[in-house]
């Protein structure tokens, strides 16, 4: 294993001083717990939390910011943070109207999210949440019961900080995300595994002519497992599962997010990137929102994921198109 670091106890610990430090205009770390505050002055809206293991950076901590979200606390590399940095979180963040959480859907993080809002309710600050479980490629997987929670969880991240930051109260995020969350879906596809640097090997291995369809973001078993294919191939059978699982009408317009899973090269995502274009053209899909990057990874995993976000409400392609000001600009 050959990685950037010092004590593979302390990265993330490392890794939170060197991102308050970088992006100090924009946030700053909450002393004495793993979570990132945005600096912008309080103006009593509701505020917006997210979280959950590093080694998906940059979500979550790269999304706060003005527009999107107000704080996210970091657990240990693929493991859920704790009620306490949670509850500190949601009390940093607290602005006087309540607080959102978005929460994806692993066992763990929905314990202790759920287990914080009831400690923070006990302070006298309102809180409500939505599990966005958006991943279609497997159902009771590793650490989940029922989907798990991607990459879609930006989007939800975007239009609900755009709800937020313009006023809306925490009933009406509420109701906004219960609309949102299963217009969202999202399949992924690996290449190699992910080191955790505390274990020092992949979680799981696959030869030099092997990838994997469904797998998650914690290198959980996906779907099926074959030789590698050229991308055109691989955009065929994310985008025919993909479409397949929305209830469509003509006339229907999406959004689509292309998210790199941390070593894959932009060059290979913009390749995928053409190769599902054609795709969605010839089944005349209307795409009014694209989206090409790393923004949740799975550490040093090779492969990527495919969101589309079905705009059933002009308001959130408008949410997803205004200006925001975080670390990762989204």
């Amino acid at each position: 294993m050959k990685k950037i670091m010092n004590d593979p106890r302390k990265i993330v610990d490392e890794m939170l001083d060197g991102l308050a430090y970088c992006h100090s205009d924009i946030v700053e770390r909450l002393e004495g717990f793993d979570s990132i505050v945005r600096t912008a002055p309080k103006t009593g809206k509701v505020a917006l939390i997210s979280g959950g293991g590093s080694g998906h950076e940059p979500a979550h901590a790269g999304f706060v910011g003005q527009g999107m979200l107000s704080a996210a606390v970091c657990g240990a590399v693929f493991t859920s943070p704790t009620p306490d940095q949670i509850l500190e979180a949601i009390k940093a963040a607290d602005e006087g109207a309540g607080v959102f959480m978005v929460i994806k859907n692993y066992s763990g993080d929905i314990m202790n999210f759920e287990m914080a809002q009831e400690l923070a309710e006990m302070e006298g600050i309102q809180v409500d949440s939505i599990v966005v479980d958006d991943d279609i490629a497997v159902e009771d997987s590793l650490y989940t019961q029922g989907k798990r929670g991607v990459a879609g969880t930006i989007l939800v991240h975007k239009i609900l900080g755009h709800a937020a930051d313009t006023g809306k109260t925490l009933a009406e995020i509420k109701d906004l995300a219960v609309n949102l969350v299963p217009n969202i879906k999202t399949i992924g596809l690996a290449l190699s595994g992910a080191t955790v640097p505390e274990v020092g090997k992949p979680g799981f291995v696959l030869e030099d002519d092997q990838m994997e369809f469904g797998v998650g973001i914690h290198g959980e078993p996906g779907y099926r497992r074959e030789s590698m294919k050229p991308s055109k191939d691989l955009a065929q059978e994310l985008v025919g599962k993909l479409l397949a699982s929305f209830d469509r009408k003509e006339g229907d317009k999406f959004g689509l997010l292309i998210n790199g899973l941390g070593a894959t090269p932009l060059m290979e995502q913009y390749v995928f990137a053409n190769d599902v274009a054609h795709l969605l053209a010839a089944e005349n899909i209307v795409v009014d929102y694209k989206k090409v990057g790393n923004y949740m990874t799975a550490i040093d995993m090779q492969g990527l994921s495919l969101t589309l976000i079905k705009l059933e409400d002009a308001a959130w392609l408008e949410a997803l198109n205004a200006p925001s000001n975080t670390i990762t600009r989204f």
